[in-house]
């Protein structure tokens, strides 16, 4: 790949400061003061505070550092004029600053901008020493340029407190850094707006303390935004920290927390010497030492609350004015620790993340000739997932256009490693009935309705609305407008990666299988028992159904099987063996749309049934052969749109939910009345019944195609009030 220039190419400078003053006048109180307020917030300045300067002329070395400066901080004092050496310091900064990329600043210590510029009073008479030198007239000319910048005087600012005065300063000097940073680093894209967006949420007009979370997946940029507030506003506090990598930092003897809290104190005080015994030693350390000072503490990656209680256990440890921000994978963390404001980080728009992924795979923001459509596809993959486009932009710079063509086919069978040690960090947190949940969304359920999901995991024996609020808190899903089970795309990769990677060639080992080959492999080859698979999804397919069934019964502990659309071949004449097992007794959630056959095979004993779903089906009755065999656990039973023409509900006692919606066939239902689990009841759009309730039978106009018998949502209603309101 041929290599491309940057569009735009930003100075870097050694030196983010340069001091230029008359050491007899000020070296050792105010520049010594406002060297020690800019290096406190770590403002690399250079002071030139050693050196005895001798002779007329400044040297090389010091050309050299005006030069490797970014902003110049000018110190007018009285005797400032009466140095040749600060004379030729001024000429130099004035040349420099008349460029785009350095900016001087005049300071008006102990005289006028109108002395400076017209070099009278006492520094006129400083000058007047000058006045017979060759370069007297190119000085004249600095002062006078110099004199007409944007500065500070000390006399009409803050009412001359110098203590004051030096804040401002450095806080000026600070803001306009954090804006060059901001703008300056090539990698950071869309960053200015989310931390404006955030900073003007922490409101900092207000003295009250104030913690806010940023939550949101690994790997969503929740570190870089806050590394960007960090700098964007850390100036404006008296100490401030950035403590990364909590979760990794902080282990189960608290050995790290105390670190941590050794850490912020040491940032906070700029005090090297203190030393914690324990994490409780701590806390009563931070909770005396910050009490009286408005701070800045940002808590990157945290996941326990513990690492909350030990870092920032109340807001009465901070003094007014201060924020706390926290970054988190766990909404949980943030709500149990009562943070005043939780934000979600926003992930890259595609027009972003093209950008992004440009400036690290070509070194610019867009695309180079040839690599347009190949790009759009990486950046479509990564989802604007941050992390994602950034480490493929730096994978794939300087590879050629077929590199790029493999790499991308790749990642859709073997994702990014460097991508998935990050995501699979909060799956590594969960508890293990958590990840099975997880993985089965993941694999299965992504794009279900949530009480669908729900009904579906609950039937598999997990406590799923309790477990779907802890993967949304831990934002590995999240549930759509609509109600639907979602998640980002490299998330659901992550899942799907877990269940395969051990075998990754061998799907009769994995506990879950949703890719059609894969499940007519190892339906038709018959190889015996299977142990392995829980879980299977089937959404088309040109098997032949019979040879389906046949090869379900091998799958011993199945607990889950979802069939969509319709099986192309016709099984009218096809009959079950009495004896073959077609579906596993393990079975606890059997959906299948469109079941081609008349009947549940008599083999199936059904015992662990909790869910069976067939709308559209052939179904005619529930049993082969008219037996009547009881499903104990049914508790959710839908045959809507069906063929089905009896049913006996005496079979199903404890069924809580019954959906058969325009069964036009259904002649007769036997619904005992000692029946009291019902929960919701569905029959609209059938023609006629029998046995409703032992004996009760529709009125004969019933048989008309356009009455409607509507009973919906039936909660728990007697004999009575069933025959008197449910039947119109």
């Amino acid at each position: 790949m041929a290599s491309s220039s940057t569009s735009s190419v930003h100075k870097s400078f050694k030196y983010e400061v340069f001091l230029s003053f008359r050491g007899k006048d000020t070296r050792k109180t105010f520049v010594d003061h406002l060297y020690h307020a800019l290096q406190n917030k770590s403002i690399h300045t250079y002071k030139d505070d050693e050196r005895i300067k001798k002779g007329e002329r400044i040297d090389d070395e010091l050309i050299k550092s005006i030069e490797d400066s970014k902003f110049y901080i000018i110190v007018f004092s009285k005797n400032y004029a009466s140095s040749s050496w600060c004379l030729d310091e001024l000429v130099k900064i004035i040349e420099c600053q008349k460029t785009t990329e350095h900016t001087a600043y005049p300071v008006f210590y102990d005289v006028e901008p109108t002395e400076v510029r017209k070099q009278s009073g006492e520094f006129g008479k400083a000058f007047a020493k000058q006045e017979k030198k060759e370069t007297a007239e190119k000085w004249r000319e600095a002062l006078k340029e110099a004199s007409d910048l944007a500065g500070w005087e000390l006399k009409n600012t803050l009412d001359g407190h110098e203590a004051k005065f030096i804040q401002k300063i450095v806080e000026e000097i600070s803001l306009e850094l954090r804006y060059i940073n901001l703008s300056v680093d090539e990698k950071l894209i869309g960053m200015e707006d989310r931390t404006r967006d955030v900073v003007s949420s922490l409101e900092m007009g207000f003295d009250d303390v104030r913690m806010i979370g940023i939550k949101g997946m690994g790997g969503a940029g929740k570190t870089t935004l806050a590394k960007a507030i960090f700098d964007h506003i850390s100036f404006q506090f008296e100490g401030s920290s950035f403590v990364e990598n909590v979760r990794e930092n902080s282990n189960s003897n608290f050995s790290g927390l105390k670190k941590l809290q050794k850490q912020v104190l040491k940032d906070v005080l700029n005090d090297q010497g203190i030393n914690i015994s324990n994490v409780h030693d701590g806390k009563k350390k931070m909770k005396k030492m910050m009490h009286c000072r408005k701070v800045l503490i940002v808590l990157d990656d945290v996941d326990h609350t513990k690492q909350l209680e030990a870092l920032a256990g109340e807001l009465n440890w901070f003094n007014k004015g201060s924020r706390i921000i926290i970054t988190t994978r766990d909404e949980q963390v943030l709500v149990a620790h009562r943070v005043n404001l939780i934000r979600d980080v926003n992930l890259l728009s595609p027009k972003e993340a093209l950008c992004l992924f440009s400036r690290y795979a070509f070194g610019r923001e867009i695309p180079i000739q040839g690599y347009e459509e190949l790009s759009r596809q990486v950046v479509l993959y990564a989802a604007g997932l941050p992390l994602t486009v950034s480490v493929l932009g730096s994978f794939l710079c300087g590879k050629v256009e077929v590199e790029w063509e493999s790499a991308i086919q790749r990642l859709k069978t073997i994702p990014s490693k460097d991508t998935l040690d990050i995501l699979e960090i909060s799956y590594i947190g969960l508890e293990e009935e958590h990840k099975e949940i997880f993985l089965d969304i993941a694999c299965i359920l992504k794009g279900c309705k949530k009480k669908d999901a729900i009904r579906a995991l609950e039937s598999c024996g997990f406590y799923a609305t309790i477990g779907l609020k802890v993967l949304e808190q831990k934002s590995l899903i999240t549930i759509s407008e609509y109600g639907e089970l979602d998640m980002h795309d490299r998330i659901e990769e992550m899942g799907q990666y877990i269940v395969r990677r051990l075998h990754p060639d061998e799907p009769n080992k994995h506990s879950r299988l949703w890719i059609e080959e894969e499940v007519r492999d190892i339906l038709v080859s018959d190889q015996g028992t299977n142990e392995a698979v829980r879980c299977i999804e089937l959404s088309s397919s040109e098997l032949n159904p019979e040879i389906f069934m046949k090869g379900l019964g091998n799958l011993k502990k199945l607990r889950f099987l979802q069939v969509h659309h319709y099986f192309p071949y016709p099984s009218n004449n096809w009959e079950f063996d009495e004896v073959r097992r077609y579906f596993p007794n393990a079975l606890r959630c059997l959906r299948w749309e469109r079941y081609p056959f008349g009947s549940l095979p008599k083999s199936f004993q059904a015992n662990n049934l909790v869910q069976l779903e067939m709308p559209y089906s052939r179904i005619v009755q529930l049993w082969e052969g008219g037996d009547k065999k009881a499903l104990n656990k049914l508790r959710f039973l839908d045959l809507s749109w069906s063929n089905l023409k009896y049913l006996d509900l005496g079979l199903t006692p404890n069924l809580e939910t019954l959906d058969l919606t325009d069964c036009p066939d259904l002649v007769e239902l036997h619904m005992p009345a000692e029946w009291r689990k019902l929960i919701s009841l569905k029959l609209s759009h059938s023609k006629s019944l029998h046995g409703l309730f032992g004996e009760l039978q529709r009125p004969n106009e019933a048989n008309s195609e356009t009455t409607k018998l509507i009973v919906t949502e039936v909660l728990l209603m007697t004999r009575k009030q069933y025959n008197t309101q449910a039947i119109h």
